[in-house]
């Protein structure tokens, strides 16, 4: 479990993120990409992400030689430009501080790689390399439905600014991270192991993300807010890599059926529609409401089938793109 126990001042610090960060949404897709279960919707996706890195990309998994990122690849700034500045501005102890955790599992016979070494001395072209490599993992992974996460970003801005308004912080905090607890001054947060974080006045900052399904993922350096980056919503991946097809994602049949709940409809109508039996449809109604796409409740001896807000943005960004 993650506990962030909050000062009064730390409460009049939590702020929601206005726009995406380019460079922390990047490491989201890329830590799912790395990821190894075998979700459906995410198998293929996974598989095209991978093929499409540049080699210019490839550097950034040397940063990572047991599956745990430095911290100082955390960068929180809403362009890509200034993300990419805002690196090269960690100081110096921090920097080999982080190289030398996340070096210290690997076996002995895998040294960090040149680049890496001149990193740890603060060499300028091992920066530039890393830049790099930055830039171009998100010019393949994510320009290609940067407007779509934007948009889906300011969905959910707009939606936790709501309930804000509405019900205060407390209830926001809630419902951004579901099952988590706001008890007695202490957010907890269910995940692996036990983690206590004390941000001290300097806040919180929340970050949704669109490409990660996992627990909350927790920034805490030192002169920074916590960061707190979370699925939004049980997640799903976004048509990426060059190809804009949301059927390639979902399967045809799936994205069928999300384009006809538009309006309600019973499994047993959508069965008839889509030329598939009742058990079939249920299925893939299945699928669409783990993916946060559809709510289903029971009317009469019916079960009726909704399509959410996410939904509807991802079918209309698919027949109007951009």
């Amino acid at each position: 479990m993650i506990r962030i126990h909050l000062t009064v001042a730390d409460t009049a610090r939590i702020r929601f993120a206005p726009r995406p960060a380019p460079l922390q949404e990047l490491n989201a897709a890329l830590s799912m990409a790395c990821g190894r279960d075998r979700d459906l919707l995410f198998g293929n996706w996974r598989g095209r992400l991978l093929r499409s890195l540049p080699d210019a990309a490839l550097p950034l998994r040397d940063l990572v030689p047991a599956g745990q990122a430095p911290g100082f690849l955390d960068v929180f700034r809403d362009t890509l430009q200034d993300g990419l500045d805002a690196a090269r501005s960690w100081r110096p102890e921090l920097v080999r501080a982080e190289l030398e955790r996340v070096y210290a599992d690997t076996p002995s016979s895998s040294p960090p790689p040149p680049w890496v070494r001149d990193l740890h001395r603060g060499d300028a072209d091992a920066w530039r390399i890393l830049s790099r490599a930055q830039h171009a993992a998100f010019e393949a992974v994510l320009r290609p439905v940067w407007t779509a996460v934007q948009d889906l970003h300011q969905a959910e801005f707009t939606r936790h600014a709501v309930t804000v308004a509405e019900h205060g912080i407390g209830a926001a905090l809630t419902d951004l991270v579901p099952g988590s607890r706001l008890l007695g001054g202490v957010w907890e947060l269910d995940a692996t192991g036990s983690l206590d974080i004390r941000p001290d006045g300097r806040g919180l900052l929340l970050l949704p993300t669109f490409h990660w399904t996992g627990h909350p993922l927790i920034s805490d350096l030192p002169g920074h807010p916590v960061a707190v980056t979370c699925p939004a919503g049980p997640g799903l991946p976004l048509p990426s890599v060059g190809e804009n097809s949301l059927p390639e994602v979902l399967g045809r049949t799936r994205f069928a059926m999300l384009v006809l709940l538009d309006h309600e409809h019973s499994t047993t109508d959508l069965a008839r529609r889509l030329g598939v039996s009742n058990a079939t449809a249920s299925t893939h109604a299945t699928a669409l409401r783990g993916a946060g796409l559809i709510t289903t409740c029971r009317a009469g001896r019916a079960v009726v089938h909704h399509r959410t807000p996410l939904g509807s943005l991802l079918v209309h960004r698919a027949q109007h793109p951009p």
